[in-house]
């Protein structure tokens, strides 16, 4: 790391990040086992999950999508601010290497429609997988899994119909569909609201032959109730 100014305090150090804005702003806090919102200490499963289990068996997220990770994380994604992508990615793998989860077969970062890639120039999941792969020595690639329906950003819709704006959005490369079978997959993504998107590529998954799902997120929408 090359001495630089912090994202968040501006402070010069090693890094985007500084370890005092890490301390202060990335604490870890207990969560939904299977969804990732923020509960507290002692459960492991919000009701939502308990009443109505998604089809990933665990979520890992790093962060609130919060102060001050919410504008850092809106820069990285749409501003094309890359300086923050190692940055960022060290704190997702930090609270995958927290969680003691055993590194799986495949890391998938969500994919992006065709035409939002050539207008964005990159995907930011696949910034954050392709620098978490190699450390954990697992296979991460951003062609085993396909965005086949170009659909309206999630953002711009209540979140009653963010699940039926992504049905039947993705797939898994045909011709590679052995590659998938029996694996253990986890999906990159950046941020996690209603998890619809993560919902449809895990149930997308798993009718290809998908062993077990993961979501592996950078931030989390936090649930009103425990901020």
């Amino acid at each position: 790391m090359l001495p630089s100014q912090c994202a968040i305090c501006a402070g010069w150090g090693l890094g985007r990040l500084c370890e005092a804005c890490v301390q202060r702003f990335a604490a870890p806090r207990p969560r939904c086992r299977q969804c990732g919102i923020g509960v507290v200490d002692g459960v492991e499963r919000c009701g939502a999950c308990v009443l109505r289990p998604p089809p990933f068996e665990r979520t890992i997220a790093a962060l609130d999508y919060d102060h001050p990770w919410d504008d850092l994380v809106r820069r990285f994604k749409f501003d094309a601010a890359l300086d923050l992508a190692s940055a960022l990615a060290q704190r997702l793998l930090a609270a995958v290497r927290a969680s003691g989860e055993p590194a799986p077969d495949w890391l998938l970062p969500v994919p992006l429609s065709p035409a939002r890639g050539r207008d964005r120039g990159y995907n930011q999941a696949w910034e954050l997988a392709r620098r978490i792969g190699p450390r954990l020595r697992c296979a991460a690639d951003a062609r085993l899994l396909l965005r086949v329906r170009d659909t309206p950003h999630q953002l711009a819709l209540p979140p009653a119909e963010r699940a039926a704006n992504v049905r039947g959005a993705f797939a898994v490369e045909p011709r590679r569909l052995g590659d998938v079978r029996g694996r253990r997959v986890a999906i990159v993504d950046d941020v996690m609201t209603t998890g619809a998107t993560a919902a449809e590529i895990a149930a997308t998954l798993r009718v290809a032959g998908a062993a077990a799902v993961q979501l592996w997120v950078l931030a989390r929408t936090p649930s009103p109730q425990t901020g």
